[in-house]
């Protein structure tokens, strides 16, 4: 544990320290941030691969007082320096994608050109490295015996997280907080798109027993089909039915709880913050109208814990850059919040 007792936490923030201006290295953290800065295949705005650094930068406006998990800070939270050569490797293959991606909206086809097959090739082989790489990263923390959080880029970063984390952690179920179903299969020929998220969990962990969505409210046919034909393995609370019961007199509580039920023991949370309403994360990669506030989001979460299932990873997606900071600065409250909730639902006690 680090020694804290020089540090004042009402204090001003230094830039010498790590994640929201804690004096930790990542030997002392109970909780480690990984950053996986990458964003190949987004198919409408860019940005989320400096998501990391930039949340890391608002982090340090955030006071560290949560009258959910007091002093949960005192446990330790560190981020990891952002890996250049994998942010290279991203920008990079991003400038192909789109190549791509203009080629295939412009009515091209792709079997008539060979530079775009070789780019095809390419920007698949570059996210099998990257989820393999996030599959090593994400083992060796959880060897060490430390709580994981995953910082994108976009939303095909977690899948390396969700193989090491069932293989550590045995069955679980992933609680999926999003405006989109990620359920394509091989969505624009990216077999790792960031569209395909859930169809790849699901196909490539045998420990995922249960994928919960809620805010979903863009999707297609295709996924819809998935959904229903899935047995139950798969349950999606629509933005519009959510909103709908909330019109007719059901409260949140009463919503929180039938999500809650659908839940196994245990739950692990990944968070594309398009997810929530896009006055509060407007540049994100795919901004989609409706939505949800973070303190109901929050609300829920809790709840999650005080019926006895357990919080045992998260994910934060999709937080893209600005001129203002406005969407880090959301960012970096979401991680915040995610940080305390692991450390209470992991801790029989928070330490003082």
């Amino acid at each position: 544990m680090a020694d804290l007792s020089q540090f004042d936490p009402n204090s001003v923030s230094l830039l010498s320290n790590n994640i929201f201006g804690l004096p930790t290295t990542e030997e002392e953290a109970k909780l480690v941030l990984l950053p996986v800065p990458w964003e190949v295949t987004v198919s409408y705005t860019h940005g989320t691969a400096r998501g990391p650094e930039q949340i890391f930068k608002a982090s340090l406006q955030v006071d560290l007082y949560d009258s959910d998990v007091k002093d949960g800070w005192k446990n330790g939270f560190f981020m990891r320096d952002i890996d250049k050569q994998l942010l290279l490797r991203s920008d990079y293959l991003r400038k192909e994608a789109e190549l791509y991606l203009k080629f295939l909206t412009e009515g091209g086809d792709v079997c008539e050109n060979e530079f775009l097959k070789k780019t095809l090739v390419d920007v698949n082989t570059g996210t099998v490295a990257m989820n393999e790489w996030v599959y090593r990263q994400t083992m060796e923390l959880l060897n060490a015996g430390k709580l994981v959080g995953l910082v994108g880029g976009d939303h095909s970063t977690p899948l390396g997280y969700f193989r090491a984390i069932g293989e550590k952690k045995g069955d679980f179920g992933i609680l999926q907080i999003d405006a989109h179903c990620d359920l394509r299969n091989g969505y624009e020929g990216f077999q790792y798109s960031h569209a395909s998220i859930m169809y790849n969990a699901l196909l490539e962990v045998p420990q995922l027993t249960k994928l919960v969505q809620i805010g979903i409210r863009d999707y297609c046919e295709e996924e819809v089909d998935y959904i229903n034909n899935s047995n139950g393995k798969v349950v999606t609370f629509f933005d519009k039915d959510i909103k709908a019961r909330q019109y007719e007199g059901d409260t949140w509580k009463m919503i929180c709880d039938d999500i809650i039920a659908t839940l196994p023991q245990q739950v692990y949370i990944s968070f594309d913050i398009d997810g929530l309403d896009p006055k509060l994360c407007p540049r994100t990669g795919t901004p989609v109208a409706g939505g949800f506030e973070t303190e109901q989001l929050y609300y829920l979460f809790r709840k999650v814990i005080e019926s006895g299932r357990k919080l045992i990873g998260f994910d934060l997606n999709e937080v893209s850059t600005s001129h203002d900071e406005w969407d880090a600065n959301v960012g970096a409250r979401v991680l915040f919040k995610l940080c305390n909730l692991m450390i209470l639902s992991n801790e029989s006690g928070v330490r003082d």
